[in-house]
C-alpha cells in the first residue's frame, strides 16, 4: 500500500484492454499523466475532482479531450479504472459501479449502459434489438468498463448478430441462456451484483459476449462457463472456490481488498506502460488469483502444477523463481536452479526472468537446459575423457548398424534403444543381475529372463562400440551425472546422520571440504517436466536436499513429444498431495482449443506419477474464427494454397509482423520445400532450428518437434497426410507390441496438439491425398476447400 505521503497509481485489470485501442498520442499522454499524478495529484493542471454521487470515484485530466477515471482506495492509493473522452465522463453517473466482491474479496469496477442497437453482419444498417426505454419494452443493458471516444463506435455497438430466418423466434421470445440459474446462485458464484439482473435476461450468445467483454474478470469466467453448459456445481468448484476468500469480507474496506490477490491490478504504478504495450509485460503485473496462490504457497516437499497449453504454467514457474529468490538470505551464490528440456527454451526462460525480476534475480539463478547441466557435471568430474556427442537419432543408426553387422533379426533397433535409454540408463542399471530385477513399467512388450540376458549382451556390445568410437549420447551423460551427484548426496546424508548421532559437528572430519558436502541448490524449478527422462530426475533429486519447497515442476503430459515415461515417486520425487492443475487458457481461442482437443482423440495420458492425467475443465474465454481444414490433390497444390493463406494472414498482421506467422510440417524435407515455395511467392521465411528461429522478422517454418514453447498469431499445419501423421512404420507394432504402437500414436497426437495450440488467433490445417486419421471425418470428406466451421464444437459450447 502507499507509503506515508506517497501517492500510488495502479491499473485495474481490463482497463488496459481498451486503453490499447486509444490513439497513440492519448496513450503517450497517459504515461505522462501517471508520473505527474504520482508527484502531485492535486496539481491544478490535472483537475482532480470527485464525481457527483460517488464517494470514491474521481476524474482527472489526461489531455484536452480525455479524462482518467480513478478509484480512491484510501490514503494515497488510487486505481486507474478507465480513460474516457471528456464528453462521456460527467453525465449519467449512476452507470458507474464499483464494489468489493463479497465472495472473492477483490475490487471490481464496471459500467452499465443502455444498448438499443447492434451492428448487423457484413456492415449492414444497425438493426434494433429492443425498444427504447419507456415505450413498453425495456432497453437491454450491457456492461462495459471502457468506452471509445466520441465519433467512434462503442464496443457494444460493434457486436454483430446473426440474421435469423423469419421463422426464428425474436430475441424477446427466446428463453434466457441462464434460465436454469437463479440470482442467488449467480451471487454465490461471485458475479458482480450490477451484472446479475442483466445476465439473467440475456437470450443470445452475441449479447452474452457483449455483456462480459469488459466485465470484471471473475464475472466473465463464471458467466461464460454457465452459458457454455457447465453446471452450477462445476463452476463453483473449478472457478469460484479457488479464489473465494476464507474469512468474512468487509465490503467497505477497500484498503484490505487492494491487498488481496483477487484485486487484479498492476503490482507497481510504474508497470502501467509495460501492461499496455508489452505482451509479456502483462504477465509480469497480472497473475490470476489461482496462479498467485500456487506461486506463493509453502510446500512440504516437491510440488507439481499441470495444465493445458496457454494456462500460464511457465509464467507460474518464473514467478515462483522470483518468489524463492526474494526469500533467500543475502549472498552471491546461484541458489536456485531453473531448468527445462532444450536450449532454446532455456534461453527464453532467461530472457523472461530478466524482464520479470531484473539482473539481481537472474544473478541468483542457474538457468540451463538439463542436458547442458549434466554435461557440466561430467566435465567437472573429468569422467569420460574427450568424446563426440551423437543425437538420439544417430544412436538409433548406431544400433541399426550393429544389428546389421551381427545379423541380429529378433530385436529391432528402436526397441533396443528405448530399453537401453529408459530402463538401463534411466534406472542406472550397472549389471546384468540389476537388469533382471529392474522395473519395466510402461514398456509394453513382456520379456522373459532369457530375453533379458540376450538384451543385456547386445547392450554391452553396443556400449563397447560407442567407447571404441569415442562417442556418447546425452542419455549416457545424464546417467553418469546422476551417479556422480547421487554419490555426493549419499556422503552428505551419511555426514548429517553422523552429526546427529554425535550431537554436533564432527571436528575430526574437518579435513574434508564442506563444499563437497553441500547440496548444489536450495530450490529447483523445472519447466516442461514431461520431457525429462528418469536419469534427469535422479540427477535433480540428488542436487537439492529433501525439504520444504525443494522441487517445483510444471508440465503437461498431453504435450510430451519425446519417449520419456517416468514414475516420479519411484525416483524420489514425491508429489502426492501437492499437485495442482490450471484450466484457463490465456493464449488460444475457444474455437482453436476445441479443435486441438479433438485432435487428442480418446487416448488416456499418464500424470508422471502412475496416475492418469486429463484436461477436464480446460477452457478459454477468448473467441475467434473457427480453424480451417483444406485438402488438396497434390503436395504442389497444397503448398500453393498454403502460400495463399500465409499471404492473407500477412495482410491481417501489423507492419513488420511476419514473425507472428508460422508453418509446421512433419518432415525436414518439407521444411525446405515450403520455404522455397514461400520465397517464390515473395514471402520471407526462416527455419526454426534447435536454438529457435534463426531470423525473427520472417514467417517461421519448422518440423512439428520445433514448436514447443513458441507462440504465434497465425499457425498453419501442413502435410497432415496418411502415412506422415502418424508415420506409417508404426503399424508394424500394432499386433507385436500394442502398447508401443499406442504410445507412438499418442506422441504423434501430442505433436499436432502442441503445434495447433501455438496459434493465438487463427489455425489452418491442410493435407494432400489421403488425410491423416487424426483429421475429423467431416473435414476429410467435405468437398469445399474451407470446411472449418463447426468442427469439433463441444456439446453445449457457447461458440
Amino acid at each position: 500500500m502507499s507509503v506515508q505521503g506517497k501517492v500510488t497509481l495502479r491499473l485495474l485489470d481490463k482497463a488496459d484492454k481498451e486503453i490499447k485501442r486509444l490513439p497513440r498520442v492519448v496513450k503517450g499522454a497517459i504515461y505522462d499523466f501517471q508520473y505527474k499524478f504520482r508527484e502531485n495529484p492535486h496539481s491544478p493542471g490535472l483537475r482532480l475532482k470527485q464525481l457527483k454521487g460517488h464517494d470514491r470515484l474521481y476524474s482527472a485530466r489526461v489531455a484536452d479531450d480525455y479524462r482518467a477515471l480513478l478509484l480512491h482506495v484510501g490514503d494515497g492509493d488510487y486505481i486507474l479504472v478507465a480513460v474516457r473522452h471528456r464528453n462521456e465522463v460527467y453525465d449519467n453517473l449512476e452507470r458507474f459501479h464499483h464494489q468489493v466482491n463479497p465472495v472473492t474479496g477483490g475490487i471490481e469496477f464496471l459500467e452499465v449502459v443502455e444498448s438499443t442497437t447492434v451492428r448487423a453482419p457484413g456492415g449492414a444498417d444497425d438493426a434494433p434489438v429492443s425498444s427504447p426505454a419507456g415505450s413498453g419494452e425495456t432497453a437491454e443493458p450491457t456492461a462495459r468498463s471502457v468506452s471509445a471516444p466520441v465519433g467512434q463506435p462503442t464496443a457494444e455497438q460493434c457486436k454483430q448478430t446473426e440474421q435469423a430466418p423469419s421463422a426464428a423466434p425474436s430475441a424477446s421470445q427466446r428463453e434466457p441462456l441462464l434460465a436454469a440459474f437463479s440470482a442467488e446462485q449467480l451471487r454465490e458464484l461471485g458475479v458482480a451484483e450490477a451484472l446479475i439482473p442483466l445476465a439473467l435476461d440475456v437470450t443470445t450468445d452475441e449479447k452474452m459476449l457483449g455483456l462480459v467483454e469488459y466485465a470484471p474478470a471473475h464475472s466473465e469466467e463464471v458467466l461464460l462457463a454457465l452459458a457454455d453448459g457447465k453446471s452450477f456445481g462445476d463452476v463453483l468448484e473449478s472457478i469460484t472456490q479457488p479464489v473465494k476468500v476464507a474469512e468474512p469480507v468487509d465490503v467497505t474496506d477497500y484498503s484490505a481488498a487492494l491487498r488481496r490477490s483477487t484485486t487484479r491490478v498492476t503490482t507497481e504504478d510504474t508497470d502501467l506502460r509495460e501492461a499496455i504495450e508489452d505482451g509479456f509485460g502483462r504477465w509480469k503485473v497480472y497473475l490470476h488469483p489461482t496462479q498467485e496462490k500456487l506461486v506463493k504457497r509453502r510446500y512440504k516437499g516437491p510440488a507439481r502444477v499441470s495444465g493445458g497449453p496457454g494456462t500460464g504454467k511457465t509464467i507460474v514457474a518464473l514467478h515462483r523463481v522470483k518468489y524463492l529468490v526474494d526469500r533467500l538470505s543475502q549472498g552471491r551464490s546461484k541458489a536456485v536452479l531453473l531448468t527445462t528440456y532444450n536450449r532454446n527454451l532455456a534461453g527464453d526462460l532467461r530472457k523472461r526472468l530478466l524482464d520479470l525480476g531484473g539482473q539481481e534475480v537472474v544473478d541468483r539463478v542457474h538457468i540451463v537446459n538439463i542436458d547442458s547441466l549434466a554435461t557440466q557435471i561430467v566435465a567437472e568430474a573429468a569422467q569420460g575423457g574427450r568424446r563426440r556427442w551423437i543425437t538420439d537419432a544417430q544412436a538409433l543408426d548406431e544400433w541399426q548398424d550393429m544389428l546389421t553387422e551381427i545379423g541380429e533379426t529378433r530385436w529391432d533397433a528402436e526397441f533396443l534403444n528405448a530399453e537401453w535409454s529408459q530402463v538401463i540408463l534411466g534406472q542406472a542399471v550397472n549389471s546384468r543381475a540389476d537388469y533382471f530385477r529392474a522395473r519395466r513399467a510402461g514398456r509394453g512388450q513382456r520379456i522373459s529372463r532369457a530375453q533379458r540376458a540376450e538384451i543385456w549382451q547386445l547392450v554391452e556390445r553396443f556400449t563397447m562400440g560407442l567407447d571404441e568410437k569415442r562417442l556418447w549420447t546425452h542419455r549416457q551423460v545424464a546417467e553418469i551425472a546422476a551417479r556422480i551427484k547421487g554419490e555426493q548426496a549419499a556422503k552428505i546424508a551419511a555426514y548429517e546422520n553422523a552429526e546427529a548421532e554425535h550431537g554436533g559437528p564432527l571436528l575430526h572430519r574437518l579435513d574434508q571440504s564442506w563444499a563437497t558436502l553441500r547440496h548444489d541448490y536450495q530450490h529447483i524449478v523445472v519447466d516442461e517436466a514431461q520431457d525429462l527422462n528418469p536419469a534427469h530426475w535422479k540427477l535433480l533429486r540428488a542436487m537439492v536436499a529433501e525439504k520444504d519447497d525443494d522441487i517445483f515442476l510444471v508440465g503437461d503430459t498431453h504435450q510430451r513429444i519425446y519417449d520419456n515415461y517416468v514414475s516420479l515417486a519411484s525416483l524420489g520425487v514425491n508429489i502426492r498431495g501437492r499437485s495442482s492443475r490450471l484450466t484457463l487458457s490465456y493464449r488460444t481461442t475457444k474455437q482453436i482449443l476445441g479443435s486441438a482437443l479433438g485432435l487428442l482423440g480418446d487416448e488416456t495420458w499418464d500424470d508422471l506419477d502412475d496416475g492418469t492425467a486429463h484436461l477436464g475443465g480446460y477452457r478459454s474465454i477468448l473467441q475467434g474464427p473457427a480453424p480451417t481444414f483444406v485438402r488438396a490433390d497434390t503436395w504442389d497444390e497444397e503448398m500453393n494454397a498454403l502460400a495463399a493463406q500465409v499471404s492473407e494472414w500477412r495482410g491481417l498482421a501489423d507492419e513488420d509482423e511476419d514473425a507472428s506467422i508460422a508453418v509446421a510440417v512433419p518432415t525436414r524435407d518439407m521444411v525446405g520445400e515450403v520455404e522455397q515455395r514461400l520465397r517464390k511467392a515473395g514471402i520471407r521465411s526462416a527455419t526454426i532450428g534447435p536454438d529457435g528461429p534463426r531470423v525473427e522478422d520472417a514467417v517461421h517454418v519448422g518440423t512439428l518437434h520445433r514448436f514447443k514453447g513458441l507462440e504465434y498469431r497465425f499457425v498453419a499445419i501442413a502435410g497432415m497426410c496418411e502415412g506422415l501423421v502418424p508415420r506409417r512404420d508404426i503399424e508394424r507394432f500394432r499386433d507385436a507390441d500394442p502398447l508401443r504402437c499406442r504410445r507412438e500414436v499418442q506422441k504423434a497426437r501430442s505433436l499436432i496438439f502442441v503445434a495447433a495450440t501455438r496459434a493465438r488467433d487463427a489455425l489452418a490445417v491442410s493435407w494432400h491425398g489421403a488425410p491423416s486419421p487424426f483429421v475429423p471425418a467431416k473435414a476429410a470428406s467435405a468437398p469445399a476447400p474451407n470446411v472449418g466451421d463447426g468442427l469439433f464444437k463441444p456439446t453445449g459450447a457457447l461458440f
